[in-house]
Formats: C-alpha cells, sequence, structure tokens
C-alpha cells in the first residue's frame, strides 16, 4: 500500500463494532401440545442465520414489503463476521478492460466443473446489483480516483476480478446490512437455535409451513426445553456451513451450519465431496487464512520437533532456493490446495511438505521476521533471485524490503493489525500454522433463484451448493449475496400469488422432537457431547481431509453409520435443559458427516478422481508428486475424469428409514438465449412469469 496509512483509518477497517441486537417480536399466540405451552409466531418469511447473506434475504424481504423475521443462534458470531483472510475478497464482473463479460465471469465460476451453468450466469449477472447494493449501503469498496473498484487476481482467477475492504470485509458486509436491517425494523430472535423444519402436505405437493426452535428466554415451567414455534410462508436457510465437522478447520468455534438441519427435513444436497483446504493458523491460536500478501511477502515456514529444533523442510521439497520462494509467494493467489497443483514442484507442494511434518509430530511455523532459507547446495535467498511474475509483483507493489514484516507492512498492513488485535505481534512472533478445513463448496441443491427440494425453503450463502469444484477466491461473498437478492424477489413473487397459505401446525413431528429432547435428558446411557464431537472431527480431518483414501473413506462412513445408528438408540446426553440445544446440534452434525462421507464412498467407488481440494490417494493412481530428494509415493493420486465434471452427486435422506441415498444429476445448461427481445419478454417480467420454478 503506497505511503504509510494512518492509524485510525487501520483501526475503522481491522476493529468492527456491530450495532445492537434486533427487536424481538412479540409471540401471536400459544401452541399447547402434550403438557406444553409453545410461544407461536407468524411471518411471511424466516431467515435462520444472520450473517452476510441472511442479513442481506431480510434486507430485501423487508423492501419489498414482506412481513420479515431473522432467528439466529449468534447475532455476530458465524463466519461472516469472525472470520477471513489477508484480504478477504469479492468477486465483481463486467469489469476486466480486455473485454470481459458476464459469459466470460459464469465461465470462470463454473470452469471446475460440476456447477449449473445458469446458476454461474445469474451469479455473474447478479454480481453488479449485489456489489452496487453494499456500496450504497456504505461498504467502502476501494475506487480509483476515476471511480473505478480497484482489483487484483486471486485463485482460479485468471483476469484479476478480486476486490477487497480488508480482511474484514465481511465483517463490514454484516455491519452496513444489520444497520440497514435495524434501520428498516426487521425483528429477530437471538440465542435460539434451529431443531426442526415444519412441512405441510405430501408427495409433489409438500412445502415448507415452519419451523420450531430453542430459545432460552421461552423456559419457562410449561415450556421447559424453550421451545417456540415459527409458522411462516417461505423459510431462507442462511446459518452457513458445517465449520464444527472437521478437527483441523479455520472456522470460528461454534459454527454448526444448518446442512444436518434440511438433511433431518429431507431436503436434498449437492455436491458434498467439496470443499476447500489451506494453510491458515490454529483455531487453539486464532483460526484465519494465510493467503494473499500472507505468503507473498515471502516469509520463512519452518517446522520444529519436540526438541525444539528447527527444521527448514521445504528445502526437501524445492530443487532451487528460486523455486522454493516463487511457489511459497504463489500460494497467495492459489491458496486452496489442488492436487494437480502437487505436480512439476508447484505451490500445492507446500500444503503437502506441511502435512508431512505434522504427520511426523512436529509443528510448523511462518515466520515473517525471516526469510526463506535456501536450498542445500543452492546459493540463499534474495529479491533479486525470483521467478519474473513474483518479482514484477513485489515490485510493482512496493515490496522490496529485506525482511518479510517489512514487504508485508508495504503491501498491506491491515494483515498485521488483525493479529495484533490477538496479541500475536507478527514483527516479534512465528505464526503456528496447519492445513485446514476452510469452506464447504457443495450444500443445499437449490434453483436459480434458490429455492431447494422443499417447495418455499430456500438456502443462500454456504448453506446452498452452488458453487462446482472450484470457484474464483472471493466468488463466495458475491454468490450469497446475489442469491439472498433472487430468493427475496421469488419469496416477494410468490406471496403475491397466495396470500393466505397458513396449514395448522404440525402437532405430530412437534411432539416427536419434544420426546427425543425428553430422552437427552433422562437416557442415563445417551452418549456424551464431547466425545461425540470429537469422533466426528478426528475422524472427517483423518478419513475424509484433503488427503483420502477409498478405504479410509469406507471406513469413516462404516463409522458415521453405527455413530448415527447409536444416536437414534440412545440420544446424545445433555447436562440440563441448557445443553439441550448443544446437543441436537451434535446430533445434526452427525447427520452431516454421514451424508458427506455418504456422497465421498460414493463417487471414488465409481472410480472418481482427484480434484478441487481434495487428492484421492491410490497405488494405482497415474500421479506421483516429486521432491527433490524423489517421488512421495504415500501420495501418488487417481487423476480426475473429464466426464465427472458434467455431474453433480446429490445426496437425499430419507426420513422413514434414516439413510442415505445418492444419484448423479447433470448440471443444468444455460440454454440459448438468442429468443430475448424486449418487447417480447417484457411481459413475462410484469406478470411474474419470470419467477416459476425452473427446479
Amino acid at each position: 500500500m503506497k505511503g504509510r496509512i494512518p492509524q485510525p483509518i487501520l483501526d475503522s477497517l481491522t476493529d468492527v463494532p456491530m450495532p445492537r441486537g434486533f427487536a424481538r417480536p412479540a409471540p401471536a399466540g400459544t401452541l399447547r401440545q402434550g403438557g406444553f405451552a409453545i410461544p407461536r409466531y407468524r411471518c411471511g418469511a424466516l431467515v435462520v442465520g444472520s450473517g452476510a447473506a441472511g442479513l442481506r434475504a431480510a434486507v430485501e424481504l423487508r423492501r419489498r414489503g414482506v412481513d420479515v423475521m431473522v432467528l439466529t443462534r449468534s447475532w455476530y458470531g458465524g463466519t461472516s463476521a469472525c472470520s477471513g483472510s489477508d484480504k478477504q475478497t469479492l468477486h465483481t464482473a463486467a469489469l476486466e478492460r480486455t473485454g470481459d463479460d458476464f459469459f466470460k465471469v459464469a465461465e470462470a465460476l463454473g470452469a471446475g466443473g460440476a456447477m449449473d451453468a445458469d446458476t454461474a450466469y445469474v451469479e455473474a449477472v447478479g454480481s453488479v446489483e449485489a456489489l452496487a447494493g453494499l456500496k450504497h449501503l456504505g461498504l467502502p469498496l476501494p475506487e480509483d480516483r476515476w471511480g473505478g473498484v480497484l482489483r487484483y487476481q486471486t485463485d482460479h482467477d485468471a483476469a484479476g476480478r478480486a476486490t477487497s475492504c480488508g480482511p474484514r470485509t465481511s465483517r463490514l458486509m454484516v455491519r452496513v446490512l444489520a444497520q440497514e436491517a435495524t434501520r428498516l425494523g426487521v425483528p429477530g430472535m437471538g440465542e435460539t437455535t434451529a431443531l426442526r423444519v415444519l412441512a405441510a402436505g405430501a408427495g409433489r405437493g409438500r412445502r415448507a409451513s415452519g419451523l420450531v426452535a430453542a430459545s432460552p428466554r421461552a423456559r419457562t415451567g410449561d415450556n421447559p426445553f424453550g421451545l417456540v414455534l415459527v409458522e411462516c410462508a417461505a423459510i431462507v436457510l442462511a446459518g452457513g456451513g458445517p465449520g464444527e465437522l472437521y478437527r483441523d478447520s479455520v472456522y470460528p468455534p461454534g459454527c454448526f451450519g444448518v446442512l444436518g438441519l434440511a438433511l433431518e427435513a429431507g431436503i436434498e444436497a449437492a455436491n458434498l465431496t467439496e470443499s476447500q483446504f489451506g494453510i491458515g493458523t490454529t483455531r487453539e491460536t486464532f483460526p484465519w487464512n494465510l493467503s494473499g500478501t500472507y505468503v507473498q511477502c515471502l516469509p520463512r515456514l519452518y517446522s520444529a520437533d519436540s526438541s525444539g529444533r528447527e527444521h527448514a523442510f521445504l528445502a526437501s521439497y524445492y530443487r532451487t532456493t528460486q523455486e522454493l520462494a516463487s511457489n511459497v509467494f504463489r500460494k497467495g493467489y492459489q491458496w486452496p490446495f489442488h492436487a494437480p497443483r502437487t505436480l512439476d514442484y508447484g505451490s500445492s507442494l507446500v500444503d503437502l511438505a506441511i502435512e508431512r511434518e505434522r504427520r511426523a509430530g512436529r509443528t510448523v511455523w511462518m515466520d515473517f521476521r525471516r526469510n526463506p532459507e535456501g536450498v542445500p547446495g543452492d546459493r540463499p535467498f534474495s529479491l533479486e533471485r525470483l521467478d519474473a511474475d513474483v518479482s514484477a509483483y513485489l515490485r510493482n507493489n512496493g515490496a522490496l524490503q529485506p525482511l518479510p514484516i517489512g514487504r508485508l507492512r508495504a503491501m498491506n498492513p491491515l494483515a498485521i493489525e488483525l493479529y495484533a488485535r490477538c496479541a500475536l505481534d507478527l514483527s516479534r512472533q512465528p505464526l503456528l500454522v496447519g492445513v485446514n478445513n476452510q469452506h464447504m463448496n457443495g450444500g443445499l441443491a437449490v434453483d436459480t433463484w434458490g429455492e431447494t427440494s422443499l417447495d418455499g425453503c430456500y438456502a443462500v450463502g454456504e448453506a446452498a451448493g452452488t458453487h462446482g469444484v472450484t470457484r474464483p477466491g472471493g466468488a463466495a461473498l458475491v454468490a450469497g449475496q446475489v442469491m439472498a437478492i433472487r430468493c427475496a424477489k421469488h419469496i416477494r413473487a410468490r406471496l403475491s400469488r397466495e396470500p393466505a397459505f397458513r396449514p395448522a401446525p404440525d402437532r405430530a413431528a412437534i411432539a416427536g422432537l419434544a420426546a427425543e429432547l425428553d430422552k437427552s435428558l433422562a437416557a442415563p446411557d445417551g452418549l456424551d457431547p464431547d466425545a461425540v464431537r470429537r469422533e466426528i472431527q478426528a475422524r472427517m480431518s483423518d478419513g475424509a481431509g484433503f488427503l483420502c483414501t477409498a478405504a479410509g473413506v469406507a471406513r469413516a462412513l462404516d463409522e458415521a453409520r453405527a455413530l448415527n445408528g447409536a444416536i437414534a438408540a440412545r440420544g446424545i446426553r445433555a447436562a440440563g435443559a441448557r445443553r439441550l440445544a448443544e446437543s441436537w446440534l451434535w446430533r445434526q452434525m452427525a447427520l452431516a458427516s454421514e451424508a458427506v462421507l455418504t456422497a465421498l464412498d460414493a463417487y471414488i467407488r465409481a472410480g472418481g478422481g482427484s480434484r478441487g481440494a481434495r487428492a484421492v490417494c491410490s497405488p494405482q493412481g497415474r500421479h506421483v508428486p516429486q521432491s527433490r530428494l524423489g517421488p512421495l509415493e504415500e501420495f501418488r493420486f487417481v487423476a480426475e475424469r473429464p466426464e465427472d465434471r458434467t455431474v453433480q452427486l446429490r445426496v437425499r435422506r430419507d426420513p422413514g428409514s434414516g439413510r442415505f441415498t445418492v444419484r448423479a444429476q447433470p448440471v443444468r445448461p444455460l440454454g440459448s438465449m438468442d429468443g430475448l427481445y424486449f418487447e417480447k419478454n417484457w411481459p413475462a417480467y410484469l406478470t411474474g412469469e419470470i419467477y416459476r420454478s425452473s427446479r
């Protein structure tokens, strides 16, 4: 960053205070059920989750006159408000000087495969409206003196369409959206956990009709579990991804997401095989992605054994000091692990090297006080000996200081400020790092309006499985904003057509839920929630992380099924009514774990290979990463099959049997737009025909 930025400006982009919580709605009555008195709330649309996607949906619904309410476990405790990277990015569209257009952006969004082409185009087109709305609300997206948005290149993005407000971009998004939601008078219930989606009807006529949740504020003598019932015509699931699924995770603690909640309701999921993994600091310190300038400043990576002895481990992998340093740099815009980049001494060889150190019982550190160590037999590190792309980047950004901390301060002082808030001074101490789970590209299957397989139930943000195998860095933030706007438009059109929808609450479902909650309190042999957490997270990180095998995934799936069988038979013990919601969340996480493993097992059994951020290792694999000291046979992997890019694996749980099934679904094409003409197509907009379901 050119010139020294005054501290107050750095503080304003790092310390982002949030507005007070939303006004709590008043109940519309009480439901008497089995001796319980349950507060009853009614609204046109219920948004579950209060991150950037959920709040955008709430704002857009209220702007369109919909009676909307927000329900959330924590107002500002999710991934949008608490996580990010060195420059958390937004993905712009139609701004590239070399002739970019929506079709090219859509092509880039879906380039990794398994993404619906119509969804990619919708996200490309909608990104303009989404970002313009955020700017209108006060999001400080950086501009040049002519009003153009400043951009840079990120992972899976050759055109350089990314922009950022710094590490706290998504938190700043949450703030401006929360301010707008409170200005519009959107009510909300905080500290409230969604327990079960309710539906009315059967077969093709089945549709969402409400939700049962638990809130400590609703707990009374005749409502000991604190149950609340929300009756609504539409539900927007915006509670994020299953962050607690992995032990090695960069998610903030307590991010359970809504995948398990939706799967239990029989809602179909897509692309659960696809996640992102990459270098980050650990949950035990401060969970954060170490992408962008954190590695582009060329810090020293080293490991330490149990005696504290340091090892320059990367020098065993790359052939020259220049190759080593240049690939550390490239992790900045090739941050997620990507199996093909482990070949030809690419940047993902860094991830493999870190994982090998972890398996050897060593800790890995990133040190900004020292430059990378030289490869034995080669010359030492020098800024004069770097690959051309690396050298040009550092020179253009004025980052030729002698030490990494100086280069980082020149390019992105906000990256330093962020860790300083957690008492981690990068000029004095290294960071403990690992390869962590960061984002689920899969999620609930949706159409181009964000509607799931359950009529009237929508999914936006990380809850929605819209991304395919890979995506340009930052595209997820914009995708959540685009789908939030689109689902609001669709719900408004639906309520205009059928304003009288209000079925009777599903008393049988509510009674069954109450009985299961009671079992969690009463059963002395219920499973311990902490033991369930450790089992799920260890199994997912060790058996289904960024490196996996067919046998390991199959074994993990058998164990996940056994765990869910035990939960069904014994329940998860809750130490008092206050721990009920937590035990239920681990029940949902166990379902999510089995669903992910079911999809991954089916994919590998059918011959699927390494793609996205996961390598399928096998002695029969054709590709072997090479190191300076020889081939890394333990990481020999199976190549991806091109035909797998044309389908999505859809996973659904049968609510009756509890079994998961998998089916292959061809990706949706975009179709021809040659027949679009203003006069001919305007009536479809005026009459609302464009909002008819595309499922």
